[in-house]
């Protein structure tokens, strides 16, 4: 990981359009090893100034609570860094567009919303870089996803990747592949709390307490994970490994296979990257209206 001093985003002016969860994990990933400097940072969203102040008071950075404060973060940064919902997209982007110069980088974290949209909403190839990061991000384990615009300079794709470093992971893909990027590790989270979820009710059922069914499956699935990452084998390789012939696991397997699990798992995280497109075509049609 980049240490402070060297850091492409000492001195880089940011401006958060959108104060959620995604966005705080960047600030707490910027600002704790002391990547970026808070003072630099200025943070705003439509109207909810308490979340402002919150931001402000657990990182240093600044608030921009006021319709001057928002006019002056976005104009005189060097990266505005998108946040909003989805559904305010199109509308909020267009907003932007007399706030923008040109040379800005604009970093995007919105589900859908495509390099092409945003330059259409702008009137103008904006340097984008767009990204599909996930939930984990949160406790610096995220795995984000990131595509760039031909304008992005190789000096600010070293800046993006640093900030997503921050946070976790990153894999850089071409940006028809976000969406994939999307099903698999932007929605991926979610798959693996499910599992639990039912690892967990099996194991009341059988007569486990809750609580013990819980720290058996949190410790069972952190368990896997650091394995694959400790051995670098294929999940294939060690579930091979611990299933022996007539056994209980490979009795497991096969009820899974009986139920068609893999093919769900399939299923599940193609239709996440199909809705993740349909979301994209919602915000380009919404800014066709605009």
């Amino acid at each position: 990981m980049t240490n402070s001093t060297s850091s492409p985003l000492r001195g880089v002016r940011l401006c958060f359009y959108g104060a959620g969860s995604m966005a705080e994990a960047i600030l707490r990933g910027l600002v704790e090893p002391k990547l970026a400097e808070p003072g630099s940072i200025s943070v705003m969203n439509r109207q909810n100034a308490e979340r402002l102040r919150e931001l402000s008071s657990r990182y240093g950075v600044v608030p921009a609570d006021t319709d001057d404060k928002k006019s002056a973060a976005l104009t005189s940064a060097d990266v505005v860094v998108l946040g909003m919902k989805p559904k305010d997209a199109a509308g909020a982007i267009r907003a932007l567009k007399p706030l923008l110069r040109p040379d800005q980088l604009v970093v995007s974290l919105i589900a859908g919303l495509s390099i092409s949209t945003i330059h259409q909403l702008l009137g103008r190839e904006q340097p984008v870089v767009r990204t599909m990061p996930n939930t984990s991000s949160t406790i610096g384990l995220g795995a984000t996803g990131i595509s760039f615009s031909e304008g992005v300079s190789a000096e600010r794709r070293e800046l993006a990747l640093t900030m997503f470093g921050a946070i976790g992971m990153t894999a850089v893909v071409e940006e028809p592949l976000i969406e994939a990027v999307n099903g698999v590790s932007g929605s991926g989270p979610a798959y693996v709390y499910y599992l639990m979820e039912a690892m967990i009710d099996a194991g009341v059922r059988l007569g486990l307490t809750p609580e013990a069914a819980k720290a058996l499956t949190v410790q069972t699935v952190r368990g896997a994970a650091e394995m694959v990452l400790v051995t670098d084998e294929d999940p294939e390789q060690l579930r091979r490994k611990v299933t022996s012939p007539n056994g209980t696991t490979e009795a497991a397997i096969q009820t899974l296979e009986r139920f068609e699990f893999r093919d769900a798992m399939n299923q599940a995280i193609v239709r996440c990257a199909e809705r993740a497109r349909e979301m994209g075509d919602a915000i380009r049609e919404e800014a066709a209206k605009l």
